[in-house]
């Protein structure tokens, strides 16, 4: 073997090995460099309140997200990042000393969500969540906040299960088709009976 052939020989398999290298180190970097969703927190409150957020894969049935802070007056703290995973996030403001739970505000993530932000006032908590659409270049904001005290009275004048009035109709219905039932199957005994005599 010359000289020439044991160099590219070399060559060849330092650029394999290499080559390799860098997949395995791209696969390792890839969830760390891409795939997080930051998360903001501000407080506009006069007092501190105790946020807890929660997040939950519903694919997979499991939490993937559990934070608790107590946030200051004019504060603003940045939690740990969510995975950019389709998941369903809950942050839940704690009313005063007591624990009561005041205001729980829900959203969906996905991979295309670029930053969840909270802002706390001692009355309400607002969250604004900013996703990327899906072509990639605009950006469009979500705002959850509370709903007003007449939609809240417009629903409470439903029932709360909607089958509990259906079920009251067809009981009643059910009662009239048993009255004449019975009245039928009285009249055709009476029927026969005078019949046989």
């Amino acid at each position: 073997m010359n000289r020439r052939t044991a160099l590219r020989s070399a060559g060849v398999l330092a650029t394999v090995g290499l080559a390799g290298c860098v997949d395995a180190v791209e696969e390792h970097f890839q969830g760390t460099f891409q795939g997080i969703i930051p998360i903001e927190i501000h407080s506009e409150a006069e007092r501190s309140h105790n946020i807890t957020i929660e997040a939950y894969d519903q694919q997979a049935g499991r939490q993937t997200y559990d934070e608790s802070y107590t946030v200051t007056p004019d504060q603003t703290v940045s939690p740990p990042h969510l995975e950019a995973t389709t998941q369903s996030v809950r942050f839940v403001r704690f009313d005063g000393t007591d624990e009561e739970q005041a205001d729980v505000r829900e959203v969906s993530v996905t991979p295309n969500t670029l930053l969840v932000s909270a802002r706390i006032y001692d009355d309400d908590l607002v969250l604004e969540v900013q996703r990327r659409e899906s072509d990639g270049e605009e950006t469009e904001n979500e705002t959850i906040e509370n709903e007003t005290a007449g939609e809240l009275e417009d629903e409470s004048e439903l029932p709360d299960d909607p089958t509990e009035s259906d079920s009251d109709t067809d009981s009643d219905s059910d009662s009239d088709s048993d009255s004449d039932s019975d009245s039928s199957s009285s009249s055709d005994s009476n029927s026969s009976s005078d019949s046989g005599s």
